[in-house]
């Protein structure tokens, strides 16, 4: 997955994908899904792109498949 993407452009889809920010601890964004409070994630708001490690992971934790995420993308 060669794949480049600020945080600033994935909490937005994350939200429209219904999670909602539920605080913020310095440069660290925490959501929580709304319906399914178990899906927690964190999103460093770091002014470059997230690194592949840390971007696979917050999918992961969202439980949001490298191929769906990039269908989104895609229609962004």
């Amino acid at each position: 997955m060669g794949l480049s993407i600020k945080a600033a452009k994935l909490i937005p889809i994350l939200i429209r994908l219904g999670f909602k920010i539920i605080r913020q601890v310095g440069s660290h964004v925490h959501l929580e899904h709304v319906v399914d409070k178990t899906k927690k994630v964190t999103v460093p708001m770091h002014n470059k792109d997230l690194a592949i490690k840390a971007l696979k992971s917050i999918l992961k934790q969202a439980g949001i498949s490298t191929k769906d995420f990039l269908k989104i993308l895609i229609r962004e």
